[in-house]
């Protein structure tokens, strides 16, 4: 869990130019967000509630991995709620230094749980490969927490969904392995790619999976002025 995303390194050091040119695209006077999230999942999601907003992504000298660390006996919901009040710290920190106009602020993080063990971004092709294996034939959880701050007004919100994978066979696994696609994902598969063809039975919020539950986040940004 505490690996970076392989995009990671290029997305902090093209953070500032990236920002910039999203706050020259912004109409004076319009609401808008930042997004303290490297995902283009949710920035995907945001734009699908009609959200405008403006990226604000960790510098290249920032210590993103070390906030995913698991602590020891740390049940999963606790975590994933810990994890992202760290990173909406930090985005807060971040603004303030970088001196940008205040916005809320949204950070959030999944994870996926089988009883209390936790699964967060594979470290390789093996251990996505592990993740999977594990998986496979279960029942297990999806969870994400997402949190906004403005000023001193900060909310938070827990999405909990199940997800059942049907039995893989190794080859499934391998060929999926292959594809590139479970590194960088929290569980070590995307609910919206290739994993589909394997899942069984979803319950729960299908956006929440993807990384940002779409009917929660709504209620948190209405609460701050939003209209969605």
């Amino acid at each position: 869990m505490n690996r970076r995303d392989p995009t990671s390194a290029l997305a902090a050091a093209l953070a500032p130019e990236e920002e910039a040119r999203s706050a020259g695209r912004r109409p004076s006077g319009e609401p808008f967000i930042y997004l303290a999230s490297q995902s283009p999942r949710r920035r995907q999601l945001l734009e699908q509630l009609g959200v405008r907003h403006d990226l604000l992504l960790p510098d290249a000298d920032e210590d993103t991995e070390s906030i995913e660390t698991v602590l020891p006996g740390e049940a999963p919901a606790r975590y994933v709620r810990r994890v992202t009040r760290l990173k909406l710290d930090a985005a807060l920190r971040r603004l303030e230094r970088r001196g940008l106009p205040a916005a809320p602020v949204l950070c959030s993080d999944t994870t996926v749980a089988l009883g209390r063990v936790i699964y967060g971004k594979p470290a390789d092709a093996r251990d996505a490969a592990r993740m999977l294996r594990e998986l496979s034939g279960t029942t297990h959880r999806v969870l994400t927490a997402v949190a906004v701050q403005h000023g001193r007004q900060r909310l938070e919100t827990l999405s909990d969904s199940r997800v059942t994978f049907a039995a893989l066979t190794p080859a499934q696994i391998r060929r999926y392995v292959e594809s590139g696609e479970p590194l960088g994902k929290a569980g070590a598969y995307a609910v919206q790619g290739r994993a589909a063809a394997h899942i069984v039975h979803m319950s729960g919020s299908y956006s929440g999976i993807m990384g940002l539950p779409m009917h929660e986040t709504a209620q948190l940004l209405r609460a701050f002025g939003f209209k969605v």
